[in-house]
């Protein structure tokens, strides 16, 4: 797709050359640091705990899917194919920023916006490329790793961020680039925040920050872009959703109110498809459609492609009082606001920072100078850079434009009500009953009989059993059937022609979720259809040990994840094992597997209290590389605990359990569990029987398996002490 098509993928208003002779003028200079971890983990736990991959539905081979990649190319050698791009004198960079993100910094980006993906080959969900005249470095996190040895190709540097040799981004572009070196990024690809940090620090050390308004430079090679997404969108159910759109932006019109704001914009499209209670189809496993909503006193506007729009959205939209625009509008109506002076609110970590400077020049704040002076029209200059600092001048004009706090919408969304909560908790029991047949099938088939499955067989028996309960969608993310060695990859997707085999010796990491009408769920079991190994049996034992802790954790309101986090840990800590990714995730309602601003991880930026309401996974895990990968997850609601005293009047808070499915007892070196960890596990097993037998009466052979799966354990016999001779 051309650069300057009007694409979902830039935003750019009809008139791509509008918006960059808007920009022409302007000096830019550095901001500071795109941490290793900041551009690469934006979404709460999303961003560190296992979240997934997003892949197409397929399964093609590895060499279906390299000959995709070459016939995707356009050419033979994309990185060298962009270096030419970035050299060309209307774009003058030394270096070139990839993120993984599109303009509405989603997690899981629609298949246009993969550009990442596409000039790197890596198909992880986190990672930023940056490619050098000479270096091509990709930078991602612990989940990744493994995954991201394999794919990479020759000539690109693996980037192990949060280890301590890793060097920042800017940091790295320091030692390998010149003073004076103009690093190139697309702004509609950036938030504010990592926008404003990395200028910064690239000024510190005397390089550039430019922004390229001309359009992508990895589009500019990408023969064969996706286009943008069309799927038809539709209503969420009101017994689901819970609460009206009317009265969601009635609250919202208050908070502005409050805020001393005159318009609101939501960009991130979780957040537009909860305020208006609906979903859509635009990006694989995620319900959610690609739009911007805009919030005045007088008008809310949805900007999406008006072909997404049937008749039941829009009599539903026309009931909320809610205008409809075409997707490419949007640019234009902020620059207006702006230039009648309204005050917007944005959150400067998800709006792009070509909205921002698009509204900022709007309002004629800042200069427009390019080197000291005002570049001629008929000039071919490449492209200036940010301006080194901002004068107190403009400062104060900013803050009298924008009220820049965290989107409202976020945690109002993570917050469930009780409508959301029963959606979730029904969800949760289709699941159960899913995942009974599936587990009851594959040790029919595996347990004793010499046969084998294929991963991908494992995953296609999977998609069966919940394509057949009722309100099934989709998955909510690609299944990670990990056999063996495969487990140890954290985010691992099986292809067909490469993937493993399970058979009776095989250990199965089986991390899955679906997308029911009602709700959202994600699960991981780890399974052995033979007999595990005794190593294998104490540290699985050790992750339930910390999955218990987290499970029955009390606490007190105003604690935060990164408090909750070592009780999943300190089991495996006592043995000196870890684990690289974070505990616990936000999960939507009927929307995207990770949601935040709550997360339960080590990392300090976990810091959001947990709330009554809250959806979050427990998920701690233990790899060991070209072995095997244990991890154990269940969902948790948290809600107001009962506790006899109420300290300094404040609420304390516990977990009630979602998922519902047997912990396989083979897999558990029983000495090491106290008589507490033996009684939790005996009591969720009874539930697990209590909530999913009922719904199975139908299906003797499923319930007579998950009868002896969920039977009370004994505690082991004391061994006889050893009497001295």
């Amino acid at each position: 797709m051309p650069a300057t098509s009007l694409t979902l993928s830039s935003l750019r208003s009809p008139d791509h050359k509008q918006l960059a002779r808007l920009f022409s003028g302007l000096v830019v200079a550095a901001p500071r640091a795109l941490r290793c971890q900041l551009g690469i983990q934006r979404h709460s736990l999303g961003n560190q705990a296992p979240s997934r991959p997003l892949h197409s539905r397929p399964r093609p081979s590895t060499t279906a899917m390299a000959t995709q990649q070459a016939a995707t190319n356009g050419a033979a050698d994309p990185v060298a194919a962009l270096r030419k791009v970035m050299a060309q004198p209307d774009k003058a960079v030394q270096a070139y920023i990839v993120p993984s993100e599109d303009p509405h910094m989603s997690e899981y980006p629609p298949k246009c916006h993969e550009r990442r993906h596409f000039i790197s080959n890596f198909t992880g969900s986190a990672g930023v490329a940056v490619i050098t005249s000479d270096r091509a470095a990709l930078w991602t996190d612990g989940r990744y790793f493994l995954q991201a040895e394999q794919q990479l190709e020759k000539g690109w540097e693996l980037m192990k961020a949060g280890t301590p040799n890793c060097p920042e981004i800017d940091e790295w572009l320091v030692s390998v680039l010149p003073e004076g070196s103009r690093i190139g990024i697309d702004p509609f690809l950036h938030t504010v925040a990592a926008t404003r940090n990395l200028q910064q620090k690239l000024t510190e050390s005397k390089r550039q920050l430019v922004p390229l308004l001309g359009g992508n430079l990895v589009d500019a090679v990408w023969s064969s872009q996706p286009s943008a997404p069309t799927a038809a969108m539709r209503v969420h159910p009101q017994e689901y959703a819970g609460q009206t759109v009317q009265d969601k932006l009635k609250d919202l019109l208050k908070q502005m109110d409050e805020a001393k704001a005159e318009a609101m914009l939501v960009t991130a499209i979780d957040e537009v498809a909860w305020v208006l209670n609906m979903r859509g189809a635009d990006v694989d496993y995620n319900p959610v459609f690609v739009s911007y909503l805009l919030l005045t006193p007088a008008e809310t506007t949805l900007y999406v492609d008006p072909q997404k729009v049937t008749p039941e959205v829009a009599a539903h939209l026309k009931d909320c009082s809610v205008t409809v625009k075409p997707y490419e509008d949007l640019l234009k109506d902020v620059q207006s606001l702006a230039a009648a002076k309204k005050r917007l609110w944005i959150d400067p970590a998800k709006v792009n920072y070509a909205i921002y400077q698009a509204a900022k020049e709007a309002a004629a704040i800042g200069s427009r100078r390019s080197g000291g002076r005002k570049r001629k029209s008929t000039e071919a200059a490449e492209p200036p850079a940010l301006p080194a600092m901002t004068s107190p001048e403009e400062m104060d004009a900013l803050k009298q434009l924008f009220v820049e706090k965290t989107s409202p919408v976020t945690l109002s969304k993570a917050i469930k009500n009780e409508a959301e909560l029963q959606g979730m908790r029904e969800a949760h029991l289709r699941d159960g009953v899913a995942l009974a047949k599936l587990f009851h099938g594959l040790e029919k088939q595996l347990s004793g009989t010499g046969k084998s499955l294929t991963e991908v067989e494992v995953d296609d028996q999977l998609r069966a059993a919940r394509a057949a309960q009722p309100g099934f969608i989709d998955y909510s993310f690609p299944t990670i059937a990990g056999a063996g060695p495969n487990g140890a990859i954290i985010h691992y997707r099986a292809q067909t022609g490469t993937c493993r085999s399970v058979d009776g010796n095989t250990l199965l990491l089986l991390d899955s979720g679906a997308q029911f009408d009602c709700g959202t769920t994600d699960v991981t079991r780890t399974v052995h259809f033979g007999e595990p190994k005794p190593h294998q049996q104490l540290t699985f034992t050790r992750v339930l040990q910390g999955h218990i802790a987290l499970d029955q954790a009390v606490f007190p309101e105003g604690t935060s994840g990164l408090a909750l986090d070592t009780l999943a840990r300190r089991p495996l800590w006592s043995l000196g094992l870890n684990y690289r990714h974070g505990t616990g995730h936000g999960v939507g309602a009927a929307l995207n597997v990770h949601e935040g601003p709550h997360s339960i991880s080590a990392r300090a930026t976990s810091t959001t209290p947990m709330a009554v309401g809250m959806v979050v996974s427990n998920e701690p895990g233990y790899y060991e590389d070209g072995a095997f990968g244990i991890r154990i997850e269940n969902l948790l609601i948290t809600k107001e605990a009962d506790t006899p005293f109420r300290y300094a009047g404040q609420t304390y808070m516990c977990f009630e359990p979602l998922t519902f499915c047997p912990i396989q007892r083979k897999m558990l070196a029983l000495k090491v569990l106290s008589a507490a960890e033996l009684d939790w596990l005996n009591s969720y097993h009874q539930a697990v029987w209590d909530k999913i037998s009922p719904r199975l009466q139908d299906d003797p052979e499923t319930l007579e398996w998950l009868r002896a799966n969920t039977q009370p354990i004994s505690a082991p016999a004391a061994e006889p002490a050893t009497v001295a001779a």
